[in-house]
């Protein structure tokens, strides 16, 4: 018989992201493991802190695991897991305004890719961003792909999810942050920009780009120099250039100066 799907919940999947799961406490309610996976530090490291948390772990074949898997990176290591938990909107800004330091939100303008979802939240989670806020409608959530895609810094990155975008942003304005979109038809460069203000970073759809609402509320619009054949860069790419353009400024590196 094919092994029963779990639900409700969701699935993650591939030793680095279970690991992180683990690590960061998310409640997992049980464990797949491939019965002839080799061990080594992260499988070790999986099953002491699946003991430890007495989560349930089940031995299964490689066909059992292939149909239980809803991605293909899932290297024999299959966590099911609660529905994930979202942070609230209000709470995650005041956590961003409070810490101390300038603010460093992405906020992701319709993004349906569950693999660009998880590259911005892994380079957001190394940039030292405070979360991401995504919108309920037209674009994706936390599925086990983007888990998987984020390597498990989707278990440690903050993510909300607002009904209307434009009204955040006029939120996160009023909380003193500035909004910088990104896009190809920017008329500044990323570098032309200070980046180490409290910022909201904007980054568009995969096909479309930002949506004319969520443009009209940017305080700035910048673009990556291109200087190939191609006229964009893939959307997580650009946003990791952008976001550690801002870590570059944030660490001593120079601003550019006012008018």
């Amino acid at each position: 018989m094919p092994p029963r799907r779990e639900q409700p919940g969701h699935t993650i999947e591939g030793r680095r992201a279970v690991l992180e799961a683990l690590r960061a406490g998310t409640p997992v309610e049980r464990l797949y493991l491939l019965e002839t996976a080799e061990r080594g530090p992260q499988i070790n490291e999986i099953l002491e802190r699946a003991a430890g948390l007495s989560v349930e772990v089940v031995l299964e074949n490689r066909r059992d695991i292939e149909r239980r898997a809803h991605t293909r990176r899932h290297q024999g290591v299959i966590a099911q897991a609660r529905n994930p938990d979202y942070t609230d909107f209000d709470e995650l800004v005041n956590s961003a305004t409070a810490s101390g330091r300038s603010a460093l939100l992405v906020v992701l303008d319709g993004i349906e890719d569950p693999h660009n979802l998880g590259a911005i939240a892994r380079t957001a989670d190394a940039a030292g961003a405070d979360g991401l806020v995504i919108s309920e409608r037209r674009a994706v959530g936390i599925t086990p792909g983007a888990i998987s895609a984020s390597a498990g810094a989707l278990e440690h990155v903050s993510v909300a999810r607002v009904v209307n975008l434009s009204r955040a942003l006029d939120k996160l304005k009023d909380a003193g942050l500035w909004i910088v979109g990104l896009d190809g038809g920017g008329t500044q460069l990323h570098t032309d920009v200070d980046l180490q203000v409290p910022i909201a970073l904007v980054v568009g759809s995969e096909g479309a780009g930002m949506s004319r609402l969520v443009r009209e509320k940017c305080d700035f619009v910048v673009a990556l120099p291109m200087a190939g054949k191609i006229e964009s860069l893939n959307a997580s790419v650009a946003a990791a250039v952008v976001l550690y353009e801002a870590v570059r400024q944030r660490m001593g590196g120079s601003a550019p100066e006012g008018d």
